[in-house]
């Protein structure tokens, strides 16, 4: 009972509410270049860049689902978008155990990217024509930035949300 309460899903839960609720309130209130920021998908980008592709994609696909329910689009359909991005952010584990902060930022970018990328092509599979016009070159970079500005706080968040804490390094013991 206690993993459970500790788990991953239990933190990521309310605090994806938060920022859920700050997107959907603030931030549709602030556009930047006639863009809505994407906090929940920087979100989910930089739990991927902070605790690898597997644990990324489960808080992507988490985040996703509940942004579908807040919005009402069609279920599940964010959430695989989102889960895309928590992978791919998570990548940067390929390249090393402890990424630098930089070296995550980046990676965090790149999943928003691939996130604000595949979302209109997600949508148009299914059948809704429109999301693929000239405004992606606009929307595309605003996202990607925003979520580089944002994840200096939202890898640790992201760490703390998936329940990885960072490795130690010990000294060898003497023989």
């Amino acid at each position: 009972m206690r993993a459970f309460l500790a788990g991953a899903l239990i933190r990521l839960f309310p605090v994806g509410l938060c920022v859920l609720a700050l997107q959907r309130t603030v931030l549709t209130e602030m556009p930047v270049f006639g863009v809505v920021m994407q906090l929940v998908l920087a979100l989910a980008a930089a739990a991927g860049a902070g605790a690898g592709p597997e644990r990324g994609a489960v808080g992507g696909f988490t985040l996703g689902l509940m942004y579908d329910l807040a919005t009402g689009s069609p279920l599940g359909l964010t959430a695989i978008v989102y889960a895309l991005a928590g992978f791919v952010a998570g990548y940067v584990f390929t390249l090393t155990r402890t990424p630098q902060w930089w070296l995550a930022s980046i990676f965090t970018t790149i999943g928003a990217a691939v996130g604000e990328t595949a979302l209109p092509a997600a949508r148009t599979l299914i059948g809704q024509d429109g999301w693929f016009t000239s405004r992606l070159f606009t929307i595309v970079p605003v996202v990607s930035a925003f979520a580089l500005v944002m994840s200096p706080l939202f890898v640790p968040l992201g760490r703390w949300c998936m329940c990885v804490k960072k490795p130690k390094w010990k000294a060898m013991h003497e023989v």
